[in-house]
C-alpha cells in the first residue's frame, strides 16, 4: 500500500464528507498495516501444551471475547468524533457481545438479499444515507511476563471494513469480512491497562466483492484475541504430507518461515517432529539456523514415513506436526503444532482421485448461520451440523461463499469431511459481463489479496481438497491471475471456478451450477477431460428433491460426473412472531426491513430447519446419498446384491448389521438378519431365506432391507440406520380384477 499510517490518521481528522476518497470507498485500499495471513497456529511454552493445542492453556494467549462498549449510528457521518481517544467519555454507551451481530442485539435491521448488495450499486461508493457504523471500545490488561515480547491483535474475521486504534493511536485498517485481520500492536501497547477501539462499517467498497446470497448483518461476528511471541518466532509453515506412487508410504515436505524482529542476527535451532495418535514420534529432524537481523528465514525439511495411516473423509487419520524453536543455549523459545493428514489429491484421466481411488462427492453448501445469533457460529452449532451430516451420508461441504471460522476446519480434519474451500469473493450484483469489477485494474489487488488470505490460512488442513476462486463474480482478467497464483503456491490441490464453465482454462473441475437435465444427459455421454462436480444443484426450496435419485442414476453412468453440492444446508430463517403471537421463521424483510431491498423467502431453501432439525426432504438426501446400496438380482429365489459404495471402508459383521422384512399387503410376513463382508467399492450377492411366494390376486409383497451400525462412533449410536432399500416382487397382483368385489360380482 502506498498510503501511510500518517496519511490515514490525518484523513480521519477531516469530516467524512470533506474527504476526497475515504478508504472505505477506495478499491485500491483494503489493508493498512495488516500482517500477512499465516497458518492458524498458536505459540505455546512447551511441547505438552502444543500437542494438546488448547489456546486458552497457552501463557501467550488472551481472549478478548466478551462485552465491549458500543455505540451504533445509521450513517457514517454520525460516527462520534474522536471516540477512540482515551479521554473520550463512553459512560453513556451500551455494551454488545463480541462476537455478536448488531441486528441481534437491538441495532439496525437484518435483511436477506440473494444478489444486489442491499443498496443501489454504484461501485465503489456506498449510500451515505444508509451506511451503518459501530464504534467499539474495550480495555485489556497485558500480562507482566509479556514485557519485551511482541504482541499481536487477531480478528478471526466478521467485519466488512474496520479501523483499529490502540491507546488512541491508529494501528491500521482492514476490509474482508471472512478472513483474518491481524495487527502487530507492539509499538502501541504499554504495561498494565490498554484501550482498544474499532470503527466497524457494515458497507464499504469491499461490499461489492461480498455479494453472497445471505442475510446482510453487521458487527464483529468471529473471535478476537491477543497473542504474544518472543523477538524471534515461528512465523508460518506449509506442510505437504503426500504419498508415494503406490499410495503406501508417506512423503513429507515442509517449509518453515522464521522471523527475527531484532537488529541483531540470532543463532537458533528449529526442530520438527511428527507424532502418531499414540504420541509416538515417527519423524524427527532439526536444523541450526542463523536468523538475519530484521528478516525472515526459510527452512526446508523432507522425509519418508513408512506404512503411513492415510487421511480420507471415511478414515480421518491424523498426525501431530510439532515445531520447536530453541535459542543458542537450547532453551525453548516457542512450540507450535498442527494436525496434518497424509493423502494424495489428483486428477487423472478426467476424474478426481483421493489416494488413488475415484470418489463421489455427496456434498452440500454451508453458510455461516445461527438461528439464535445471526452469523455467530460456535462449536456446539458446528458439532450439531457434523452429526447431521454424518447421519445423512454427506461427505463433503463447499464453504459457500467464503472461508468458515478456523475451528470448522479442525473439526472437519478430525471427523472427516472433504472441503471445497471458497474464496470470499462474489460480485453477483454487477453482472457477468465487461462491467464487472474483476476486469478493472483498480480492483485487481483486492481480488488477489482475498485468495491469498484464503490459501495461506487453510493450507495445512487435510480436509481442504479443492480451492474455489469465488462465486458468481464473472470471469474477468483477475480470475485468471487468481488461478495462476493458487496453482503456483499449492500444486497439491485442484482449483475450481464455476464461471470458467467448460470454456476457460482457469478451472481444473467442471463445476456447473444448476445445469439443465438436457445438458447433463448430453455431457454424461462424453469424455469431458475433467471431473464434473456441480458446485450447486438440487435447489432444496419448498417441496423439492423429488428427482434427486435421477441425478445420481445419471452420474453413476458417466465417466466424469462425480457428484455435487446441494443448495443448500439450512433454511435460513430467524424465529419471530406474527401479529397474533404465533411463532414463524422470518425471511427476506420480515424483521422490519420490508421497505428495503430484499429477496423474500429465497433463503428458505435448505435440507434442514433453521434450528438444525430434519424436514421432509432431509430423508430423501439420506436415502440417495447412502453408502450401502441394494440391487434386486433374483428376488423370487431370494437373491440380492449388496453394494459397498464406500471408497475406503470395508463392510463386515463387526461394522454393520443387516436385516430384511417381507411385507404382505403392508403386514409383516417374514423377517430375518444376515451377515456379509464386502471390501470397499465392491459388491456381493446374498441369498435371503424368503418363504415360498405364489401369485395371488389382491396380494402384493415388498421386500425391505436395512443396514445399521454395529458400534457407536463419535456421532452415530449403535443400531443407527445408515441405509435401506425396498423392492416390489414380480408376483404382485394387488390390482387384479378378481380382487375387485364389484368386478368379481357385478350387480
Amino acid at each position: 500500500m502506498k498510503r501511510t499510517i500518517l496519511s490515514l490518521s490525518l484523513a480521519l481528522c477531516i469530516p467524512v464528507l470533506a474527504q476526497q476518497v475515504p478508504e472505505w470507498e477506495d478499491p485500491t485500499v483494503f489493508a493498512i498495516n495488516k500482517e500477512a495471513t499465516r497458518a492458524t497456529a498458536m505459540p505455546y511454552a512447551d511441547a505438552q501444551q502444543a500437542i494438546a493445542d488448547q489456546p486458552t492453556a497457552s501463557p501467550y494467549f488472551r481472549s478478548l471475547n466478551g462485552l465491549w462498549k458500543f455505540h451504533w449510528v445509521p450513517k457514517v457521518a454520525e460516527v462520534p468524533v474522536g471516540f477512540y481517544k482515551e479521554s473520550y467519555d463512553v459512560s453513556s454507551w451500551t455494551e454488545i457481545p463480541v462476537p455478536g451481530n448488531w441486528e441481534f442485539n437491538g441495532f439496525g435491521l437484518p435483511v436477506y438479499v440473494s444478489a444486489g448488495f442491499g443498496f443501489r450499486a454504484t461501485p465503489p461508493r456506498v449510500e451515505r444515507d444508509d451506511s451503518p457504523v459501530g464504534a467499539y471500545r474495550h480495555t485489556f490488561e497485558l500480562p507482566a511476563d509479556w514485557d519485551g515480547r511482541r504482541v499481536f491483535l487477531h480478528f478471526e474475521g466478521g467485519t466488512n471494513a474496520m479501523y483499529v486504534w490502540v491507546n488512541g493511536q491508529l494501528v491500521g485498517y482492514t476490509e474482508n469480512a471472512k478472513s483474518p485481520a491481524e495487527f502487530d500492536i507492539t509499538p502501541y501497547v504499554r504495561r498494565g491497562q490498554n484501550l482498544l477501539a474499532c470503527q466497524v462499517h457494515k458497507y464499504s467498497d469491499g461490499s461489492y466483492l461480498e455479494d453472497q446470497d445471505m442475510w446482510r448483518l453487521g458487527g464483529i461476528n468471529r473471535s478476537v484475541y491477543l497473542y504474544s511471541t518472543a523477538q524471534t518466532r515461528i512465523l508460518d509453515f506449509f506442510a505437504h504430507p503426500g504419498l508415494d506412487a503406490a499410495y503406501k508410504h508417506g512423503q513429507l515436505r515442509l517449509g518453515v518461515t522464521l522471523k527475527n524482529y531484532t537488529t541483531e542476527a540470532h543463532q537458533q535451532t528449529i526442530e520438527v517432529a511428527l507424532l502418531d495418535k499414540t504420541g509416538k514420534s515417527v519423524f524427527k529432524k532439526g536444523q541450526k539456523v542463523l536468523l538475519p537481523a530484521g528478516k525472515t528465514f526459510d527452512a526446508a525439511f523432507s522425509g519418508k514415513i513408512a506404512n503411513v495411516l492415510k487421511w480420507t473423509a471415511e478414515t480421518p487419520q491424523l498426525y501431530t506436526l510439532l515445531l520447536t524453536l530453541k535459542d543458542a543455549n537450547g532453551r525453548v523459545v516457542e512450540v507450535t503444532s498442527h494436525k496434518i493428514g497424509f493423502r494424495a489429491i489428483e486428477i487423472k484421466d478426467g476424474q478426481l482421485f483421493v489416494n488413488g481411488k475415484k470418489i463421489y462427492i455427496k456434498g452440500v453448501n454451508l453458510h455461516e448461520f445461527n438461528t439464535e445469533k445471526g452469523q455467530v457460529v460456535d462449536e456446539a452449532v458446528m458439532m450439531r451440523n457434523l452429526k447431521l451430516m454424518k447421519e445423512l451420508n454427506i461427505n463433503a461441504v463447499r464453504t459457500s461463499h467464503y472461508p468458515q471460522p478456523p475451528l470448522w476446519y479442525k473439526l472437519c480434519d478430525q471427523y472427516g469431511l472433504y472441503l471445497v474451500d471458497e474464496n470470499n469473493l462474489e460480485s453477483h450484483g454487477l453482472g457477468y459481463g465487461p462491467d464487472n469489477v474483476s476486469n478493472f485494474p483498480e480492483w485487481h489487488a483486492a481480488h488477489m489479496d482475498r485468495v491469498m488470505r484464503l490459501v495461506e490460512r487453510d493450507k495445512n488442513h487435510a480436509s481442504v481438497i479443492i480451492w474455489s476462486l469465488g462465486n458468481e463474480a464473472s470471469n474477468g482478467k483477475a480470475f485468471f491471475d487468481l488461478y495462476d497464483w493458487v496453482k503456483a503456491r499449492d500444486n497439491g490441490r485442484p482449483v475450481q471456478y464455476e464461471q470458467a464453465y467448460q470454456r476457460d482454462r482457469n478451472t481444473d473441475i467442471i463445476c456447473h451450477m444448476y445445469p439443465s437435465w438436457e445438458n447433463m444427459l448430453r455431457d454424461a455421454k462424453k469424455d469431458l477431460g475433467r471431473p464434473y462436480i456441480m458446485c450447486e444443484y438440487a435447489h432444496a426450496m419448498g417441496n423439492s428433491m423429488g428427482n434427486f435419485q435421477d441425478y445420481w442414476d445419471l452420474m453413476r453412468s458417466s465417466k466424469n460426473m462425480q457428484g455435487g453440492f446441494i443448495w443448500e444446508w439450512y433454511n435460513h430463517g430467524f424465529k419471530t412472531k406474527d401479529e397474533q403471537g404465533r411463532p414463524y421463521w422470518a425471511f427476506g424483510g420480515d424483521l422490519g426491513g420490508y421497505g428495503k431491498m430484499n429477496s423474500d423467502n429465497f433463503c428458505m431453501d435448505g435440507i434442514i430447519s433453521p434450528d438444525q432439525q430434519y424436514i421432509p426432504h432431509t430423508l430423501i438426501v439420506k436415502k440417495v446419498y447412502q453408502n450401502i446400496l441394494f440391487e434386486a438380482k433374483d428376488l423370487k429365489n431370494g437373491l440380492l446384491t449388496v453394494v459397498n459404495d464406500y471408497t475406503f471402508t470395508s463392510l463386515s459383521p463387526a461394522t454393520t448389521t443387516f436385516r430384511w422384512v417381507l411385507l404382505k399387503n403392508g403386514e409383516k410376513a417374514a423377517e430375518g438378519t444376515f451377515d456379509v463382508t464386502i471390501p470397499a467399492h465392491s459388491k456381493k450377492d446374498v441369498v435371503l431365506p424368503l418363504p415360498p411366494i405364489a401369485k395371488e390376486d389382491g396380494v402384493e409383497y415388498f421386500l425391505q432391507v436395512f443396514a445399521n451400525t454395529k458400534k457407536a462412533d463419535a456421532f452415530l449410536p449403535a443400531g443407527f440406520e445408515v441405509a435401506k432399500g425396498e423392492f416390489a416382487l414380480a408376483s404382485n397382483a394387488y390390482f387384479a380384477d378378481k380382487a375387485d368385489p364389484l368386478k368379481a360380482n357385478p350387480l
